[in-house]
């Protein structure tokens, strides 16, 4: 096992030598050789395709054998050739997708010359050149980039969630090489690092190069699956390749995913082979005592010169007789029909045009074909945030200014109303700069500005102040905004389409025009923003020479500095956040400052001295930032959508009354999470409670969750302190009763540095057992390998019905870890799709994917299963009622023919034509009642009570299919005076009988009829008397003598008038009493989905109204909205100039001199950012 990795850059014959893995990737699970030994192994792994193949072997004894060979075997192979097919094509599907990724192009440099090479061939110690947008093939330890100093902006949405940029940086050594090939051809380094892992955030090792060593860490390696953002290029050395990049170590192992209905008929099977084995222990014992009893008697009249024959023998064999004979109470045809059905289900899945997005021309698409009725027993989901519920899109919808609301539409009589396409939105076509998608509903704002309201001008300029943008012009000389966090664009592009156009920067000035005149403002400090602070500031000065300090941040943190004279504004402004807060709107405050000269120069002098000082220095600068951030004026606040993709509130709505738990699983901040929770009405303000679990090391997490639960059950109830009582796998299986008995409902918020302590053996029971008790429960900052854990945890310890639904390469572990999993094709990336088991464009598809084709097609399967094993046992214990009469010889009661072709022909297209096409209730009223959707998660359509009433039935109609035929031949002559009660007539009635009884059975359970069901029910009664008449014809007999010895009999049987009312008693008997179960059950105890199909009766002439669930919003709310996807040491960057392509600076003063020491800023923004990534580590807990 690797314990470190030992690479050299450009040397790739002294790299080969340690066998590292190249960059290709493998999400397939079979080759060309090993297919067929790991395809067969695998599906003789299923009891029932063993059971067959043992069945083919008895088959192949003449002296046992009382069916011919051909029966299993031709069923054997065909359900085996679909099945390999099946999963040939789905690996196909894994190899294209492979090959797609593998053959992407990257510039490597290879024999001092940049050259063209796949991915798949990049190699360990290759020097790769990334360009602007592009993916990152593998884990690269950064040399050299266009920015200043060797910087670089990567987007770790793939990886971790996140939308804001970060910021990675080259050592100064390196930086120098630039893009000077033949420096970076030369380049010989070598990198001693940790061997492959799955740590996101951590990254040890040591760069060797020109006889010194330099330390490496996480801020100097960029990851695959990242994307390069807002730098020209950069160069790279690959360090791990393809299975060794810390994205696929996180991707998990692909599992293979079974139904609980696949399991069930696994254990079906072997109570039913035990059942047959008792049949034939009963039938063999009985063969014994008539062979010793009346055997030897029927010898001598049919003058044997056989000696006698050993009874015990005889039982003996006969057992095995009596097995292949009853073997068709689990044909295999129902396997084949299983899969036909799945198939059907798929195909209705991909064809589905209301789960079409035309936006990107996406289809939904089954890429499995095995899981299809699991969607129907679903009761936990699992979310990914960014990308699945959201657009990753911020757009600045609604600002409050001194107490007014700007971006509400009202009409006439001042009431608000819904935004329509009729309003016209404000035009900004006349500014030059102004953004073309940006669109503002409301006038008033733009009249205030046009009418000079010092108020709304202040806060529009503090909005184009007070950020950490980067600006440049394009070729056609536009403006673009180079952005650290999606907030922040959203906010300078609304001041920029106001006419407060922010235009440059350089690290002591900010240039912005403000309403056609370019102001340049004097930058004398930068106040940055980290997760503590919760807000950032910048002290400027005007041309007017004024000082201001500008400042934006959370409500709940600015409104404590403002000055006592801002009470009136405070308590307008905080009804109007707490009303964006109610929308789901992401807020910050706005507020600003005047500051004296005198008071600032002093105030800057302390700063200085607390930057330069050797102890407490961090707690120093904080204070002196708290001292100046006082006494501010409140200018009002802003509300930003995140905006969330169509239809998520309505989809969140439905699941949820279908009584299915949805979680988040995100790698984003805790406000964020927590505020798309709110926008999506996950979170509301109705509930009793909120917990945030946020300890920071396993004492303090599980306090926490002990409090939560005391909160939650009131103080009479005990538990234990977290550590584990019992061993018994049942103290992790909870007591429905338990929560039964929580009234009102709570939410549980869970950080990825607590989840890791929670997930600890002796804690997670009560983590579990608090979280399943909680509506709704979101984790964040969490890695991709702790989405899969939770996951795991649920699925164990749950035993329920999992799904994981994600766009990202973050959520493939979560997603292969889940019963099924869901993938969104999003926009960047397909790891999450090519992992997953089905795939849509569009969150709101989730509603339709479960709710009417997860429910039909759970309740098409079981209804499928109910009737194939209730006609099986109905068909084959016949045989076992006959033994009885016939010495118990194996002699069977049908024809052979009727035999093999009772389940391939006459029984088998009513039965798949139910499976594919059958539905209790519509699609619209499938979405409109998703209380429907709990008959699956309770297991109610088919288990093993179920079956043993389908087992119960089917005996029934088998005494019912033999003894009233074998009653009525009993006395009987025909009309001729002719007796009838041959063999071969008792066997031709009896198969008529049983075929006009299973097809009015089948005709019963039917509910929803198609032309397809009327001609396969009534066309395979007919194919039946076709064939029954064409294999008792002369004209077969001839050609094959032995083997249609019934010539004539369908005919001289079914002429007799009696024959036909033995048929109709059989029948009537068989049906009358399920008949009146259902009608009494119907009347007397009706199901929702009844009463849902006599409404569809009722309302079948009238059109019915499509009926959409309205969105609902809460209309006020006294939380906090605040949420700001920002990461700390930007102000740093920017104050620095290290971020800059600035030539030739201006000389600095001493007011204008940089907040912080340059020379240690890169250790300062290390340290920072080590604050605001994913603190994930198991063995050490990282403060936020």
């Amino acid at each position: 096992m690797e314990v470190e990795r030992i690479v050299k850059a450009n040397d790739r014959e002294y790299n080969e030598k340690f066998q590292y893995a190249d960059n290709r990737i493998h999400t397939s699970k079979y080759n060309i050789l090993t297919f067929l030994p790991i395809n067969l192994f695998e599906q003789f792994q299923r009891v029932a395709n063993a059971y067959f193949l043992f069945l083919l072997i008895l088959q192949l004894i003449p002296e046992i054998s009382s069916l011919t060979w051909f029966t299993t075997i031709v069923p054997l192979v065909l359900v085996i050739t679909m099945t390999a097919v099946k999963d040939a094509t789905d690996d196909y599907f894994r190899h294209k997708s492979d090959n797609q990724v593998n053959n992407r192009q990257s510039e490597v440099i290879i024999d001092s010359k940049l050259q063209n090479e796949k991915w798949m061939n990049v190699k360990v110690g290759d020097i790769v050149k990334l360009e602007n947008n592009q993916f990152v093939a593998a884990d690269l330890l950064l040399l050299s980039s266009s920015e200043p100093h060797g910087l670089c902006y990567i987007e770790t949405a793939e990886l971790d969630g996140e939308t804001n940029l970060k910021v990675r940086h080259a050592l100064s050594v390196t930086s120098e090489l630039g893009a000077d090939i033949s420096r970076l051809a030369r380049f010989d380094g070598i990198v001693v690092c940790e061997a492959p892992n799955n740590k996101l955030d951590k990254f040890t090792g040591v760069l060797s190069w020109k006889d010194s060593k330099h330390s490496l860490d996480n801020q100097k390696i960029i990851l695959r699956g990242c994307i390069l953002r807002n730098t020209s290029w950069c160069f790279g050395m690959v360090i791990f390749a393809g299975p060794d990049t810390k994205l696929m170590q996180n991707s998990g192992k692909t599992k293979f995913k079974r139904t609980s209905i696949d399991r069930l008929m696994n254990t079906l099977v072997l109570w039913i082979f035990g059942f047959l084995v008792c049949l034939g222990i009963i039938l063999a014992i009985g063969n014994s005592i008539w062979e010793n009893q009346v055997g030897g008697q029927f010898r001598t009249f049919l003058f044997w010169s056989e000696g006698e024959k050993n009874s015990v023998f005889s039982g003996f064999l006969t057992f095995w007789s009596y097995i292949i004979i009853l073997n068709t109470v689990v044909p295999i045809s129902l396997y084949v029909s299983v899969e036909v059905i799945r198939l059907g289900h798929s195909y209705f899945i991909n064809w589905d045009r209301k789960m079409y997005y035309s936006g990107k021309a996406t289809p939904a698409e089954a890429r499995t074909t095995t899981l299809n009725e699991e969607l129907g027993q679903i009761e936990y989901i699992f979310s990914d945030k960014t990308g699945t519920l959201t657009q990753n899109i911020m757009t600045f919808k609604k600002c409050s200014i001194n107490g007014k609301i700007y971006g509400e539409v009202h009409d006439d009589v001042e009431c608000k109303k819904e935004i329509t396409k009729k309003k016209e939105s404000v035009d900004f076509s006349v500014k030059s700069q102004a953004k073309r998608t940006f669109q503002l509903f409301d006038h008033s704002l733009m009249e205030s500005i046009k009418l000079g309201d010092p108020q709304v001008h202040e806060f529009l300029r503090l909005l184009a102040l007070c950020h950490t943008v980067m600006s440049e012009e394009n070729n056609t000389g536009q403006l673009i905004y180079q952005v650290q966090s999606p907030d922040e664009g959203a906010l300078v592009t609304a001041a920029r389409n106001f006419g407060f156009i922010f235009k440059s920067r350089t690290p002591e000035t900010i240039t912005i025009e403000e309403l056609g005149t370019l102001v340049t403002y004097q930058l004398l400090a930068f106040l940055d923003f980290n997760n503590i602070r919760k807000r950032m500031s910048v002290i400027v000065r005007n041309p007017a020479g004024q000082i201001k300090l500008y400042s934006k941040g959370a409500d709940t943190i600015l409104f404590e500095k403002l000055h006592p004279s801002n009470e009136g504004l405070l308590s307008l402004t905080s009804d109007h956040l707490s009303e964006f807060a109610g929308e789901g709107l992401r807020t910050l405050a706005i507020a600003y400052r005047e500051l004296d000269d005198k008071y600032f120069q002093e105030w800057h002098k302390m700063l200085e001295d607390a930057n330069a000082a050797m102890d407490k220095r961090d707690e120093r600068i904080s204070g002196l930032y708290e001292e100046i951030e006082s006494d501010l004026m409140l200018l009002g606040a802003t509300a930003i959508e995140d905006k969330l993709q169509e239809g998520v509130i309505e989809t969140v709505t439905s699941l949820s009354l279908a009584n299915i738990k949805i979680w988040i699983l995100t790698g984003d901040k805790q406000e964020t999470a927590i505020n798309i929770g709110y926008a999506c009405n996950m979170l509301t303000d109705d509930m009793n409670d909120v917990f945030v679990i946020s300890g920071n090391t396993a004492v303090e997490v599980r306090e926490e969750l002990r409090k939560a639960k005391e909160n939650l059950f009131g103080q009479n109830r005990s538990f234990s302190n977290g550590h584990v009582v019992s061993e018994n796998k049942q103290q992790l299986e909870l007591d429905s009763v338990v929560e039964e008995t929580i009234t009102g409902d709570y939410a549980l918020v869970i950080n990825g540095h607590s989840l890791a302590h929670a997930l600890e053996s002796d804690v997670k029971k009560d983590l579990l057992e608090l979280a399943c008790l909680c509506k709704t429960v979101v984790c964040c900052r969490v890695t991709p390998l702790q989405k899969a854990q939770v996951v795991e945890l649920v699925k164990k310890h749950r035993n329920a019905v999992t799904l994981a639904i994600g766009d990202g390469a973050n959520d493939v572990s979560m997603i292969k870890s889940a019963h099924i999993g869901i993938g969104i094709s999003g926009q960047e990336g397909l790891q999450a799709v090519l992992a997953s088991d089905y795939s849509f464009a569009q969150f709101r598809y989730l509603q339709r994917l479960l709710l009417v084709h997860g429910r039909w097609s759970y309740f098409r399967m079981c209804k499928f299963l109910c009737y194939f094993f209730y006609k099986n046992f109905a068909f084959t214990l016949v045989h076992f009622w006959f033994g009885f009469f016939c010495g118990f010889s194996a002699q069977t009661v049908y024809d052979q023919w009727f035999i093999t072709l009772f389940n391939i022909v006459y029984t088998s297209l009513p039965v798949l034509a139910m499976g594919i096409f059958d539905q209790d209730v519509s699609d619209q009223n499938s979405m409109d009642c998703p209380q429907l959707y709990e008959p699956g998660q309770l297991n109610l359509l088919f288990n093993k009570r179920k079956f043993f009433i389908c087992v119960a039935h089917g005996i029934y109609t088998s005494l019912v299919l033999f003894f009233i035929p074998f009653g009525a031949f009993y006395n009987m002559v025909g009309e001729d005076g002719q007796h009838v009660a041959d063999y071969q007539s008792f066997a031709v009635t009896m198969a008529t009988s049983l075929v006009i009884v299973v097809s009015v059975q089948i005709a019963l359970d039917t509910s929803y009829w198609t032309v397809i069901n009327h001609v396969f029910i009534w066309g395979s009664i007919a194919t039946y008397f076709s064939i029954l008449f064409a294999m008792h014809s002369n004209g077969i007999y001839e050609v094959f003598p032995n083997q249609f010895p019934f010539v004539g009999n369908a005919w001289h049987s079914l002429n007799q008038k009696c024959i036909w009312l033995i048929i109709l008693l059989t029948t009537v008997a068989s049906v009358i009493p399920v008949v009146t179960f259902r009608f009494l059950k119907m009347h007397l105890y009706p199901s929702l989905s009844d009463q849902i199909r006599w409404w569809q009766k009722a309302q079948k002439k009238a059109k019915p109204t499509s009926r959409r669930r309205p969105q609902t919003r809460r209309s006020s709310s006294r939380r906090s909205g605040y949420s700001f996807a920002h990461q700390e040491g930007y102000g740093e960057l920017i104050t620095s100039g290290k971020n800059m392509r600035v030539k030739n600076p201006p000389p600095t003063s001493g007011l204008e001199k940089t907040l912080y020491n340059s020379t240690s800023w890169i250790e300062n923004l290390c340290k920072k950012t080590t604050n605001t990534v994913n603190s994930f580590s198991q063995d050490k807990a990282v403060k936020l």
